[in-house]
């Protein structure tokens, strides 16, 4: 983590936080990056789903939030929220 130095850069460098797109009067507008690393993504993409598998936690986590109406993608438990 020292290489990143917050979970934040992290999840911006996997291309899991929303980046900003805001133009003149618009804001809170937020787009997947371009730019990522994807064989990073694909592996917290990978733990997610065997939590989900295997852990009784994550599947409970996952079911509620699929129950809420979140996306099957959205609702893993590696799923970074959408801040504005």
């Amino acid at each position: 983590m020292d290489l990143f130095g917050s979970p934040d850069c992290l999840a911006t460098y996997a291309g899991r936080a929303p980046a900003p797109r805001d133009s003149g009067k618009v804001s809170g507008i937020r787009h997947r990056p371009k730019r990522y690393h994807r064989r990073l993504q694909q592996a917290l993409f990978i733990a997610a789903m065997s939590s989900v598998t295997c852990c009784s936690e994550s599947r409970r986590y996952y079911d509620r939030k699929r129950a809420e109406g979140e996306e099957a993608l959205a609702s893993s438990p590696g799923a970074v929220p959408a801040t504005s």
